[in-house]
């Protein structure tokens, strides 16, 4: 700055030229001087009717440069009157680049490039003359010549402002100037300082002010003459830019219209700084304030700006600790006047951990304002510092609270410039990766995100020092600009640019001290630059240390880590290693002979530790995309080796050869990474492999769904970073083969979205075609739709799981995201889709194309049938997407933009019929050019507020009744507005343009009524508020979730307990703690947010098959990549492998069990066979539920109830029922418990020891012993129980099989039993019945489906499965047994089958069946199969043999007895034969039919009876004797909904998905009729009052909408009633019954006539949410307040309460009152827990409720007392309750398989463990001595006894 000191305080540039002489300058034209009048000096005039051809140029020369640095550039002059003149600065900015920079009264609007700006020219008047009056009145001045009186003038211009602002960059100098005809010029000058031309110099002597406080009066020579005692304000005009007047054109130089007196400045020396700019460190890089301070269009009477000195803008950190800048008032008060501000370094006590972007630009009156905050600006500097910017402002103004409002929490994306950028940090805790302009650093253990902001375009490269300590970031684009960061600390350290475009690679030292890289400069040759960086974490510049300039291509270039002089790159057909010595960079090429016209990628060097290898040793990989991989010794610059990557050999369908290196076309290999241990390669074939250093074999290879980019290993060599050129980041641990998913994104512009706020699920549409569901919480990708036409705008239900597409080809597409099915498809629409929205109330759906139609269709409808469709409404183009269309929050009105641009239209939202047009372009009359909307929003909290947002960025507030303008802000933003929300309290206002957010104060109620923030690189396509408002999503580039830190209007009261009972009489407001979950305005709400289920796993098969080439959808969960693996050396033991999302693990190489850990987003999975293709194997029935491990037993003898009954059979096990007719025992499986039943007393035994599905069961042959077997959860091992019969206790317990156990036998000297694993593990396991010690296993090699032991020798066993027959012989060593196995292959002539069950005959026969219902008959000692006949047309699963009778059961539900005595004796044949052939009679005894497949058979050993079981739940008993079957034990298939008890407790009955609803006698359990409905399920049931058997009725409710009665005594259905559309979820006779109370899925409660069926009344109060309970009750209601004899309540999912009071008689139904339960946002991905409530049996007047909530409760509410008066916490989530009507003992079921039995007085409890799944329903009897409790199909009775 020396050299530029002589530029102080200004420069005189006519005198700085001599413009007299002309030597320095030049002039053209007419150009002449006279003396002014005026002024009373000698000016110059220019003439000339072509302004371009007379002009004052200086310099003269054009390649010569004034090299003025002022920041502000003064003329002195006055346009000529009724002429046009033309004035042009040329000035640099900081990369060299000359900008020009004009302005005219010939301009009519503003135009800009990057190489130029044009500014129109406003010209002024004399005061009181008729042109001044004029503009006054109309609020502007007039574009065009200059008016007669025009005066001279003082015209400022703040060149910083103006490149900053509109250029994005950063001024440099002043070049020259051209003053263009027709004017007359004073001088001009230069200066840093802000000058007042109305301010003497006796007045600035006055006040004390000097130029070392940055401002002053104007030079002497500079100023205009003004006569003693006259204003220098009516005299002459002083013109700011940027100005504080109503400008037209919008960017526009002219007068600003404020008083003169407002220039006046007392004798009072005044220096305060009142009021600050709130700056946050991530925004300084990015926006410069200068403005803020040195820009006023005038000066409040005895104040005057204080001007700091900014030299440094450049801190960025998300994390700000230190850096805070944060103003602090009271110390600014306590500073002396006249000194400067000093930050003062704090932080908002409202916000410890911001971490977001926040700009809050403000102006104050009588201060200088921007017309617009600058949401582009940027300020170069090379070392930031903390900066401080105050204001002088008194009284202090009042500004939006909190500040900052908004923070930046989460970011979707990842790329944007490039997807070859990702780093490990040091720890291997965190990945840093790129998402468009941010940098952001992630935890990979909880998806945490911190965020490095600075740049202003997109991110092309990143580098890391080598402990991690700096971080290096490079933008993409013409002005690459370098940053480094502290990567800890999240500050900005440095930042520079080269003069280079399209920086690609960056590479820092393993110290830090040197930084490469490698662009492109302006002759766009490869430039290499290398930085002295050692400096910068000190505070020191970054310098260069060499820079060279070639040819060659370069994809990539790093620094060796043991040498930071040394470096290598590489490119297309070149490998060069370059080093840096006395400031020249050199380089070397390798020498690639044969190779080199090979395009290279990448190049890397074995990593270690600098000191444990020599020089001579190093070694260099590189790779290419012809697939070779080059081994280069370094030292000596030659080849080593070269290997190519060819694809593997397809010899099978479904086989994979292992990768060689040969000849043939090879696979272009994007990235290598080499360890230690192995070498990484990621290939464009989308594998990332795992080699070792000599590529001989592939150990472990990832499939993904697109090229691998970018692979990375960490720092300890154990975990694998990938990137794909489809957008995804991952990493891939080597030592478990998991693999995790970190972040996935779109791979285009995000065009809109809608968000689930119940599940946090927010769906995104993209201009890459592709529909995506995200959870907002793990930034994990749900689902993934692809169509061919690309998508539009996506909404949600606001009620049910629907999903609303609309797509450029006009089709709108309606999707339930639950059952995967597309509900609807139109194609009436012929532009892109534009608008897409649904009435709040859920009945209507809205859309709107570009071609101007708007429809409407019933969205009550599953079809959602059109209603009308209206034509040319709207206005054309798709400039309006993705929200073109704007519905009130009562549902009521609909409001576009349309028919022309200039209109609003609001229309009936039920008709489409237009209510009300407004005409924006004439609100403003003054304006000279027709305003246009642009978008349109209702205010939620005041329907009565449409906002419209204008082309001329203004928000108008427009009545929606009488279509006045009610108010109107302008200068909203500096682009067009392109979205705009309103809170959901009416308190806030959120808009955004081109790429920055504000908040704004929604009635503006405050002197500073917004707050900006940036991070987005593109324009911002769409922001609104998330649903609970407490955060707002915006979308462009990529998807931002924000946090919204506005402080709730009120504090949420609340009571807290631990598990523990509370009355509550007086309650004390205290504040919540809801560990960080907030409701979303901080208190009980009137209307509490609707919920509903969240989709299960979408399975969009269905939606393929129904339009395959309209929607394509892939869920991420599908495995569509694979992992395969092979056993690495050194990698440790191995366990299972736990499957995850989409990735699958195979073994290549000697397949053994591997272990992986619990992962997110992808699915791995070792290459297990397929499930086989029989219905014999067991598969465990699906369940999500897990058993609560916190939850403990009560002791034996003092439980409170005890397991009376197990209703059912377990038709999903396999050979699960046994039978001994010798000893009368007969046991079967129910859920997890072994049911043993004394058939001569129908009492039951009960063995509880199992917490999952039992799949078989085994008996000795002395019937002492029973063994059973059950899953494990969690990668735990199958447990299987070993029951001593005598006193049903478990003797002992074994674990083996990593899955689940197909089969159990023992061994008929009852010395051994065997157990064999399903198709995940099969192996076969041999035991000791003596010690129950594992004595021998064999891994077979393929499914296993049954196993038996041979009857006659006790030594021979054998087992059958996928791949034939094994014939097992046990040999005893001393205390060892072992066991020989062969096997042997089912007959060529069967085919491809699977053999299913086998069966011993007499020695030495064995029989087989198949899948396919052939027998087979093997002689054991040939090992060879005799003959075969067809059994059955199905499987057969069941074999049995008895004697000379063969029993077969299979699929086709015939069982079938054969006469097989003619086996005796045969002869092994030369082949096998066909019973046909062979000559040998096998004879069809008898055949019956049962109700479904059979599972399971035990016989006597005539044969003659016996028990089977079947899939339908049913036990049989068998006679052949008489051909008679009898029902023992019959249970529900499918899930039971309902279990309910008669009036009398004489019957029970139950009711399924299978749409059974069956009654039962009580106490014998039996079944005594069943109501069968097909094609229906069945969801409730419920009895009539009436206790007489004759009249009693069981009313059940269906999926169609049905009801139907059933009268018990002629078993017979009486009537069937249609009162809903949708599936009943909750049926209830009236407490006389007289009527039926039914409620259906949608929220309506239908009142029906017992009698006669009529509806007689529809109740809609609750309707949107599902009702989950009706109950009703006898009451008198008197005492309430109303009349009616009896309450009944309806609770629904919505956790809302109803509670009425009835009397049906006189058809009187009174709403008693109205309960609204809060709770904070559900996170979960299932459906939230169910909203129940039931009357208290004691006394009605209180009603019991749980549901979703803040806390886990049971809560009691007085209904007289209107309050709650007690709760009772719970552990967990009830998922149903029961009240006992004979004492205060409450049953509660829940999620994770727990029953407890609560006191309601004490708050004891007691913990029951016999279910396997969640439980469902539960239910006491009207005596309350017996309970039912419902999990899935397990129905359990329970004698309660009491606690």
């Amino acid at each position: 700055m020396a050299s530029q000191g002589w530029q102080h305080p200004y420069v005189n540039i006519f005198k700085h030229v001599k413009v007299e002489d002309w030597k320095r300058s030049a002039k053209q034209g007419d150009v002449s001087t006279y003396k002014d009048k005026r002024l009373k000096c000698s000016v110059f005039r220019i003439s000339g009717p072509v302004p371009a051809n007379s002009y004052i140029r200086v310099p003269k020369g054009s390649g010569q440069s004034l090299g003025l640095v002022g920041r502000y550039f003064y003329l002195l002059f006055r346009p000529a009157p009724g002429k046009h003149f033309v004035v042009q600065l040329d000035v640099s900015v900081e990369d060299g680049q000359v900008v020009r920079i004009s302005f005219s009264n010939m301009f009519k609007e503003f135009k800009f490039t990057t190489s130029s700006l044009q500014f129109p020219f406003i010209c002024g008047s004399a005061k009181d003359s008729v042109y001044e009056n004029t503009a006054r009145s109309a609020r502007r001045g007039f574009v065009g010549p200059a008016p007669t009186s025009v005066r001279w003038t003082c015209l400022m211009l703040d060149l910083q402002y103006i490149v900053s602002v509109y250029l994005n960059r950063c001024y440099s100098q002043l070049k020259s100037i051209k003053l263009c005809a027709n004017m007359a010029v004073k001088n001009m000058f230069t200066s840093d300082l802000l000058l007042n031309p109305g301010l003497s110099f006796s007045e600035a002597k006055m006040m004390g002010l000097a130029s070392s406080q940055g401002t002053g009066p104007i030079p002497r020579d500079m100023s205009y003459p003004v006569p003693e005692g006259g204003s220098w304000h009516d005299l002459y005009d002083h013109i700011r830019f940027p100005s504080e007047g109503t400008k037209l054109p919008f960017h526009s130089i002219q007068k600003g219209h404020l008083q003169p007196e407002a220039n006046c400045v007392s004798n009072q020396r005044i220096r305060e700084a009142s009021s600050s700019v709130g700056l946050s460190k991530p925004v300084k890089d990015r926006v410069s304030l200068i403005q803020q301070i040195t820009s006023p269009n005038s000066l409040m009477r005895n104040q005057t700006p204080v001007v700091t000195d900014v030299r440094d803008l450049g801190v960025v950190s998300t994390q700000l600790n230190d850096d805070w800048l944060f103003h602090n008032d009271r110390q600014r008060q306590k500073e002396p006047s006249g000194s400067s501000s000093q930050p003062a370094p704090s932080r908002p006590p409202w916000d410890a951990d911001y971490g977001g972007v926040h700009v809050h630009i403000h102006a104050e009156d009588g201060l200088s304002k921007h017309e617009e905050e600058s949401e582009e600006e940027f300020v170069c500097t090379p070392v930031p510092r903390d900066v401080h910017l105050s204001l002088s402002k008194e009284p202090r103004q009042k500004k939006l609270l909190p500040d900052p409002i908004l923070r930046l929490s989460r970011i979707i994306g990842f790329g944007g410039a490039t997807t070859k950028c990702a780093l490990w940090s040091r720890s291997g805790d965190a990945v840093v990766y790129p998402c468009h302009a941010i940098v952001v650093s992630m935890k990979i253990s909880s998806n945490e995100q911190r965020f490095f902001i600075g740049h202003t375009d997109q991110v092309s490269a990143l580098a890391f020092n080598g402990n991690t300590t700096l971080l290096a970031s490079a933008q993409t684009g013409n002005h690459s600009v370098v940053r480094v960061w502290n990567y800890h600390k999240g500050n900005c350290l440095a930042m520079f640019r080269i003069h280079a475009h399209s920086l690609s690679s960056l590479s820092f030292s393993y110290g830090g001290g040197i930084l490469c890289g490698v662009g492109k400069d302006s002759h766009n040759k490869t430039m290499v630059v290398v930085w002295n960086t050692s400096n910068v974490g000190k505070g020191g510049e970054v310098t260069i240390l060499a820079k060279a300039h070639t040819d060659v291509d370069i994809i990539t270039m790093k620094v060796a880590f043991f040498d930071d002089t040394r470096m290598v790159s590489c490119g297309r057909e070149n490998i060069r290693l370059w080093r840096v010595r006395k400031g020249t960079l050199r380089s070397c090429p390798v020498n690639l002979g044969e190779y080199h016209s090979l395009d290279f990628t990448d190049v890397t060097f074995e990593e270690g530790n600098p000191s444990e290898q020599h020089l001579e040793e190093r070694t260099l990989f590189a790779s290419s995309r012809s697939g070779f991989i080059f081994e280069i010794d370094y030292s000596r610059v030659v080849i080593r080796n070269v290997r190519r990557l060819l694809p593997a050999q397809q010899q099978h369908a479904n086989r994979r050869e292992k990768m060689t290196f040969s000849t043939g076309p090879g696979i272009a290999i994007n990235s290598i990474s080499v360890s230690s241990s192995f070498c990484f390669t990621g290939s464009e074939d989308g594998f990332l492999r795992l080699w070792p250093h000599d590529f001989s074999t592939v150990f472990l290879e990832a499939e993904h769904e697109g090229p691998v980019s970018l692979v990375s290993v960490s720092p300890d060599g154990l975990q694998v970073l990938a990137a794909t050129a489809a957008g995804s980041l991952g990493f891939l641990d080597v030592s478990s083969r998991g693999y995790n998913t970190l972040m996935r994104s779109h791979t285009d512009t995000v065009l809109g979205f809608c968000v689930d706020g119940i599940r946090r699920h927010l769906t995104t549409a993209s201009s890459d075609g592709t529909v995506r569901i995200w959870n907002m919480d793990s930034l994990h990708q749900l689902y993934d739709f692809v169509s061919e036409d690309g998508p539009c705008s996506v909404a949600f239900h606001p009620r049910e799981q629907l999903l609303s597409c609309g797509f450029s080809s006009g089709i709108v597409r309606v999707l339930d995201v639950s059952s995967a099915k597309m509900l609807a498809e139109h194609k009436h629409h012929s532009g892109d889709v534009v608008g897409l929205a649904f009435s709040p109330d859920g009945e209507f759906m809205y859309s709107a194309d570009s071609q101007g139609s708007v429809a409407l269709y019933n969205a009550s409808e599953e079809n959602h049938h059109l209603i009308r469709v209206v034509c040319n409404v709207l206005a054309r183009g798709t400039g309006r997407a993705p929200d073109a269309l704007a519905v009130s929050s009562d549902s009521r009105c609909l409001a576009f933009i349309g028919p022309s641009e200039h209109v609003v239209t609001i229309a009936d939202s039920r008709s489409l019929d237009e209510l009300l047009r407004v005409d924006v372009s004439i609100l403003d009359v003054h304006s000279p050019s027709l305003d246009s909307a642009l978008r349109v929003c209702f205010s939620p909290a005041s329907t009565e507020h449409l906002l419209v947002s204008t082309s001329a960025n203004k928000i108008l507030w427009v009545s929606t009744k009488t279509g006045r303008l009610l108010r109107e802000t302008s200068k909203v933003h500096k682009q067009e507005c392109s979205s705009l929300a309103v809170s959901e309290d009416g308190r806030f206002l959120l808009t955004a343009g081109h790429n920055a957010l504000k908040v704004w104060d929604y009635d503006m109620h405050v002197d500073i009524s917004s707050q900006m923030f940036i991070g987005h690189s593109q324009p911002i396509r769409q922001v609104s508020f998330t649903p609970d408002q407490l955060g707002v999503v915006s979308v462009g580039d990529a998807i931002f979730l924000w946090d919204f830190l506005a402080h709730p209007v009120d504090s949420l009261t609340d009571i807290r307990s631990p598990l523990r009972l509370c009355s509550i009489s007086a309650l004390k407001p205290v504040q919540p703690d809801v560990s960080g979950v907030q409701l979303s305005n901080g208190m009980p709400r009137l209307t509490a947010p609707l919920p509903s289920s969240p989709p299960p796993r979408l399975d969009m098969g269905t939606i393929g098959r129904v339009e395959q080439e309209a929607l394509r959808s892939s869920p991420v969960c599908d495995a569509t990549s694979n992992i395969r693996t092979a056993s690495v050396p050194g990698s440790g033991s191995s366990s299972e492998l736990r499957p995850a999302s989409f990735l699958q693990v195979t073994e290549l190489l000697n397949p053994s069990p591997v272990n992986s850990g619990p992962v997110d987003a992808v699915e791995l999975t070792e290459k297990k066979p397929a499930r086989p293709d029989c219905y014999r194997h067991f598969i465990p029935r699906f369940n999500t539920s897990a058993l609560d491990q916190a939850a403990v037993a009560p002791q034996p003898g003092e439980e409170g109830m005890r397991l009376k009954a197990v209703i059912g059979y377990n038709g999903n096990g396999r050979g699960n029922m046994v039978w001994s007719a010798d000893q009368g025992l007969f046991a079967y499986s129910c859920g997890c418990v072994v049911v043993v039943e004394f058939l001569h007393t129908g009492s039951q035994r009960h063995l509880q020891g199992h917490s999952e599905e039992i799949s078989c069961l085994a008996v000795t042959n002395d019937a002492k012993i029973v063994a059973s077997a059950a899953g494990g959860r969690n990668g735990s091992r199958s447990l299987i129980c070993i029951w001593d019969i005598q006193n049903g206790t478990c003797c002992n317990t074994v674990s083996h099989h990593t899955g689940a156990v197909q089969s159990l036998a023992f061994s008929r000297d009852d010395r051994f039993f065997l157990s064999a694993g399903d198709f995940s593990d099969p192996q076969v396991a041999l035991w000791s019945t003596e010690t129950f010690k594992l004595l021998s296993s064999v891994r077979m090699s393929g499914p296993i489906h049954d196993a038996a032991f041979s009857p006659s020798r006790a030594s021979q066993l054998a087992c059958v499965g996928s791949r034939g027959v094994y014939f097992c012989l046990m040999h005893a060593h001393r205390l060892d047994v072992d066991l020989k196995v062969e096997q042997v292959k089912t007959p060529v002539e069967l085919g491809d089958v699977e053999l299913t069950a086998l069966c011993y005959h007499v020695d030495p026969l064995l029989f087989t069946a198949t899948n396919q219902g052939h027998v087979c008959v093997w002689d054991v000692n040939t090992r060879r199969c005799l003959m075969t006949w067809e059994a059955d047309t199905g499987e057969i699963g069941v074999l049995l043999c008895r004697g000379n009778r063969l029993l077969t059961g299979g699929n086709t539900r015939w069982l079938r007895l054969w006469e097989v005595d003619a086996l005796r004796g045969m002869k092994p044949q030369e082949k096998n034969c066909h019973v046909e052939d062979s000559g040998t009679t096998v004879v069809l005894g008898q055949e019956m039919m049962l109700d479904g497949t059979t599972i399971s058979a035990s016989f006597d050993n005539t044969m003659d009876m016996g028990i089977v079981g079947t899939t339908a739940g049913t036990l049989w008993y068998i006679n052949w004797s008489d051909i008679s079957s009898i029902r023992l034990v019959s249970g529900h298939k499918t899930e039971v909904n309902d279990a309910v008890f008669s009036p009398d407790e004489g019957h029970f009955a139950t009711c399924s998905e299978d749409g059974s609803v069956r009654v039962w006698s009580v106490p014998s359990n039996e079944l005594v009729v069943q109501f069968q409905v097909l094609s229906r399920a069945c969801g409730c049931v419920c009895w009539s009052p009436s206790s007489s058997k004759e009249s009693a009725c069981v009313a059940a409710g269906y999926s169609d909408g049905t009801l139907r009665i059933f009268r018990l005594s002629s078993s017979e259905m009486e009537m069937k009633l249609h009162p809903h559309q949708v599936a009943v979820t909750a049926v209830q006779y009236s407490a006389a019954g007289d009527v039926i109370l039914s409620a259906g899925k949608n929220g309506l409660v239908a009142v029906s006539s017992a009698v006669n069926g009529e509806t007689v009344r529809v109740i809609k109060d609750h309707k949107g949410a599902a009702v989950t309970t009706v109950q009703c009750v006898k009451e008198q209601c008197q005492n309430l307040g109303l009349e009616g004899n009896e309450m009944w309540l309806a609770a629904s999912a919505d956790r809302r309460v109803s509670v009425w009071a009835a009397d049906w008689s006189k058809d009187k139904c009174d709403l008693l009152d109205w309960l609204t339960f809060p709770a904070p946002a559900y996170f979960g991905d299932d459906s939230p827990p169910p909203s129940l409530a039931a009357f208290w049996p004691a006394d009605p007047g209180l009603v019991v409720y749980t549901g979703y909530g803040v806390e886990k409760e049971l809560c009691f509410y007085s209904l007289a007392r209107k309050q709650v008066v007690k709760k009772i916490a719970l552990p967990d989530w009830a998922t149903c309750f029961s009240l006992s009507g004979e004492s205060p003992l409450i049953a509660v079921g829940s999620k994770d398989r727990v029953l407890k039995l609560v006191e309601s007085t004490s708050g004891r409890f007691q913990d029951f463990l016999q279910h396997s799944d969640s439980l469902r329903t539960c239910h006491f009897s009207p005596s309350g001595t017996l309970l039912f409790t419902v999990a899935f199909n397990e129905i359990l009775l329970w004698e309660v006894q009491g606690l």
